[in-house]
């Protein structure tokens, strides 16, 4: 028997900060008060870029060089084009609808970056970043790369014309994403049209929220969720409504918590605060490669 998964809190964006020149962000967790490093559990930070307009620059704006452990980095680009290299030899650029899933485990090197075309001509932007936890038996495993296009996405047609879910990680209905996750996780782009209303389920004990990138959307029948606000979910049930009130596009998110101890500083999540301190030995040794400026 299902039982609805009740709204917590309707999260209004954040005020902005820079990540490098290049990423003009809202941090709704872990920098809200309603949510910490625990509480979206395995996901532990989300940085949203809103829609921005950047000028022409030849110079492609970004973040420099800067090391990760112990967990993975997913960015989803909805406008705007960014390139990315790594120490492990990693590199390629992320277009519009496009997704690059890090797995940073044991240590890498990174840095992300306006596409030089686009930082040319300038333009929309707009993207979101997660970093997604993983669990201490995998954390110093080797790194690895997955470039998700937008073709490999797996889509969910709506019945009656009413839109699409595309699915990046786990499954909708028979319908599975392409991420390879080390925990389960489901993670879903729902593009609904005007007066178009869904029902579908997501496991009662998983953490789960909802960033809407576009539109507005009534969440069971009496929670208003508008562009660039989060909706937190309790975890007391499976059943989701949407109704969207205009055109939108809705980030899911939705996992199994990760209970083990989280210790974090800068770049580095681990599960103590001498495995920290190890990573912060190991990077300084050049154990995480070397990557040019």
């Amino acid at each position: 028997m299902t039982k609805t998964k009740n709204v917590q809190k309707v999260i209004a964006p954040p005020a902005t900060h820079m990540v490098g020149d290049g990423f003009r962000v809202h941090n709704f967790f872990p920098g809200t008060e309603e949510i910490d490093m625990v509480r979206m559990s395995p996901f532990i930070l989300l940085d949203y870029n809103s829609l921005v307009e950047w000028p022409a620059r030849e110079t492609p704006r970004g973040v420099g060089v800067h090391p990760h452990r112990g967990f993975e980095t997913v960015s989803i680009a909805y406008k705007g084009s960014v390139a990315h290299h790594d120490s492990a030899g990693n590199s390629g650029v992320i277009n519009e609808g496009d997704v690059l899933w890090m797995t940073a485990a044991s240590g890498i090197l990174h840095k992300e970056y306006h596409e030089k075309e686009f930082s040319r001509k300038g333009g929309a932007f707009q993207m979101v970043q997660l970093w997604v936890n993983l669990p201490s038996d995998v954390k110093m495993s080797a790194p690895k790369y997955q470039a998700i296009t937008n073709e490999l996405m797996g889509k969910y047609e709506i019945p009656s014309d009413g839109g699409t879910i595309q699915v990046l990680a786990g499954s909708f209905m028979e319908v599975k994403g392409p991420a390879n996750t080390f925990t389960p996780i489901n993670i879903y782009n729902i593009e609904l049209k005007k007066g178009t209303a869904i029902t579908f389920n997501l496991d009662e004990h998983h953490n789960t929220g909802f960033l809407v990138i576009g539109g507005s959307v009534i969440v069971n029948k009496d929670n208003k969720v508008a562009t660039n606000h989060f909706a937190l979910f309790k975890n007391d049930g499976d059943e989701i409504n949407l109704n969207a009130e205009e055109d939108s596009l809705i980030l899911v998110l939705s996992g199994e918590p990760i209970n083990e101890p989280v210790a974090s500083y800068g770049p580095f999540v681990m599960n103590t605060r001498e495995e920290i301190m190890q990573a912060y030995e190991d990077f300084n040794s050049g154990k995480f490669g070397y990557l040019a400026d």
